[in-house]
């Protein structure tokens, strides 16, 4: 690969990897109601759940689709369900000092591997980076870009974990708790609209 195109695929996995989408609003307030010691899992979920499916998809997962059309709604329908639902979760998520067998739980490693497969923003930086930087999808391309994305995109979720974590101090409060997963819950629904928008 040469070292402009490496370059390009680099600014392209930070930018991606740093900006607001489902995965880093969810590890965001999982750092604030959590944590960062528990949500290290979900981290870790993430970051390497996105770079397998990066090499899944490269490998010509995509074919699916386009062997059974009708796949691609079943998934959307999908993502944008599991997403209203986890977005339902957070705006309702019990406070420490409420019963803690009511509470929500962080994420666990496999769900948020899972998860990558039913998050609208996860796919598009897949089928981005493959189309653009390994076009032609061979191993050697593909491990490349999906190298880069891991390295790259662990520091940047990480990021919102500890922000989360710097922001669980105002949460005391239960008003403030309650006001602060409405609206990250609000901004889920949001990253959602886009899907819902795709043909």
């Amino acid at each position: 690969m040469l070292v402009e195109t490496l370059t390009a695929l680099l600014v392209f996995a930070f930018v991606s990897s740093i900006t607001p989408g489902p995965n880093n609003l969810m590890l965001m307030t999982s750092g604030a109601n959590f944590g960062f010691q528990l949500t290290i899992p979900h981290l870790l979920g993430v970051g390497l759940g996105f770079t397998a499916m990066i090499v899944l998809v490269g490998l010509g997962v995509m074919q699916i689709f386009t062997l059974f059309p009708s796949t691609y709604n079943v998934l959307k329908v999908l993502s944008i369900a599991y997403l209203l639902y986890l977005a339902f979760k957070i705006a309702f998520a019990q406070h420490s000092s409420q019963n803690q067998s009511k509470r929500n739980t962080p994420m666990s490693f496999i769900q948020a591997v899972l998860f990558q497969w039913v998050n609208p923003k996860a796919w598009t930086m897949a089928l981005t980076s493959i189309s653009v930087y390994a076009p032609n999808q061979n191993l050697s391309s593909v491990l490349i870009v999906a190298a880069v994305f891991g390295l790259v995109n662990f520091p940047c979720i990480t990021t919102w974990v500890l922000i989360g974590q710097k922001i669980s101090r105002l949460l005391v409060n239960k008003t403030v708790f309650r006001t602060f997963n409405v609206v990250m819950a609000s901004l889920l629904v949001v990253s959602v609209l886009p899907a819902m928008s795709m043909s």
